[in-house]
C-alpha cells in the first residue's frame, strides 16, 4: 500500500493511504539514507510504501521512502554533524515574519530563502501581528516588502488576532501542499485555526522576559484546509543552519547575485575581497542591499544561526 506521511513524532508516524485513512506507522529496521546523514530519515510529505501488521491492531510498518521531489533541511539541535529535514515534497513554503513580538532578523528570513532557493522552493514572505504596527512599523514593513520583492519574493500582510488577510492566505494556499514556517511565537498555530477552525490547535503567548515565543507546536503535522489543499505546521525554528551547501556556491542562491556571478574578474570569487567583485560593487550602488550582503557574509563564515 502506498501513503503519505502526514504527522512524525521521532519515533512512530502516521501516514494517510490514498482512500484518506489514517494509520499509526512505524519504520522497518534502520533506515540510512544514500549519501546523508539525518536525525530523521522519515519526514512529513514523505510519500511511502508500507504493509498493515498482522497485530489485531491499525498499525503499519513503512518498507520503502520514495525519492524526493524536494525538501527543506537545517541542521539537526541535537547531533551536530546530522542535519534535519523539516518537510518533503512541498509545492511552495510560507515563511511567517513578525516585526515585533518577537522581532524576525533579515539573516533568519535569508537563510530561510537561501535553504528553499537550493531546493527549488517557491517562498512567500507572511508578515503577521499587524495589528501590533504603529505607523512607524508599517512603513518600515513596506520597505522590506518592496526590498524583497524587487529579488522576486512576494509578501502578504496579516493578523491573525484581528483575522485580516485570511482570504489573501487562503488564494494563496489553494490547490498546493504548503510549508509554514518561522520563529516560535510568530503565530502559526493561531493562522492555521483560522484556516482550519475545526483544529483548535495549542497556542500560548510570548515570554515576557526574553520577547522570544513559547513552543506550542511539539511535532510536524500535515493539515488538510481543503480538497487538494495541505498544510505543514512545524515547531517554531530557533536556530537555521544551512547544510550541504559550499561556499563557491552560496552566491547562487541569493537572486541578485546569481544574475552577477559572471561580471566578477575572477571566476572563484567568494565576493568578500576580491578586486573587480561585481557583487561589491553592486552593494556600493545599492543595487544588492545591505542587509542581505550582510546575510551572505554571516552564511560564508558560519555565523550566528540565529541572526
Amino acid at each position: 500500500m502506498k501513503g503519505v506521511v502526514v504527522k512524525s513524532t521521532g519515533s512512530w508516524y502516521v501516514v494517510r493511504d490514498a482512500e484518506h485513512t489514517l494509520h499509526r506507522a512505524r519504520l522497518r529496521g534502520k533506515f540510512k539514507l544514500k549519501g546523508m546523514k539525518v536525525s530523521n530519515p522519515l519526514a512529513v510529505g514523505d510519500h511511502v510504501e508500507f504493509d498493515i501488521e498482522d497485530t489485531g491492531e491499525d498499525t503499519v510498518v513503512i518498507h520503502k521512502i520514495a525519492d524526493r521531489e524536494n525538501y527543506i533541511i537545517r541542521q539537526s539541535t541535537h547531533k551536530s554533524a546530522h542535519a534535519h529535514i523539516i518537510a518533503a515534497n512541498l509545492d511552495q513554503a510560507l515563511l511567517i515574519v513578525t516585526l515585533v513580538s518577537p522581532r524576525t532578523s533579515f539573516g533568519f528570513i535569508d537563510r530561510f530563502l537561501v535553504t528553499a532557493e537550493a531546493y527549488d522552493i517557491s517562498t512567500t514572505l507572511v508578515f503577521n501581528k499587524t495589528d501590533l504596527y504603529d505607523a512607524d512599523v508599517q512603513e518600515y514593513q513596506r520597505q522590506i516588502s518592496h526590498m524583497y520583492a524587487r529579488i522576486g519574493y512576494n509578501s502578504v500582510a496579516v493578523s491573525a488576532m484581528a483575522e485580516e488577510g485570511m482570504d489573501a492566505l487562503l488564494a494563496l494556499l489553494q490547490g498546493k501542499t504548503t510549508l509554514l514556517s518561522g520563529h516560535s511565537g510568530v503565530g502559526k498555530s493561531t493562522l492555521i485555526n483560522l484556516l482550519v477552525p475545526d483544529l483548535q490547535l495549542k497556542t500560548s503567548g510570548i515570554s515576557d522576559f526574553s520577547d522570544k515565543g513559547v513552543h506550542t507546536t511539539t511535532f510536524a503535522e500535515m493539515f488538510e484546509v481543503s480538497p487538494g489543499t495541505y498544510i505543514i505546521d512545524t515547531p517554531g525554528i530557533k536556530e537555521l543552519g544551512i547544510v550541504d551547501i559550499p561556499a563557491a556556491e552560496l552566491g547562487h542562491y541569493f537572486p541578485e547575485m546569481r544574475e552577477r556571478l559572471n561580471q566578477c574578474r575572477f571566476n572563484n570569487c567568494t565576493h568578500f575581497n576580491e578586486p573587480g567583485c561585481a557583487i561589491v560593487e553592486a552593494v556600493r550602488q545599492n543595487d544588492i542591499s545591505l542587509s542581505r550582503y550582510e546575510s551572505y557574509l554571516s552564511m560564508l563564515h558560519g555565523g550566528d544561526n540565529r541572526k
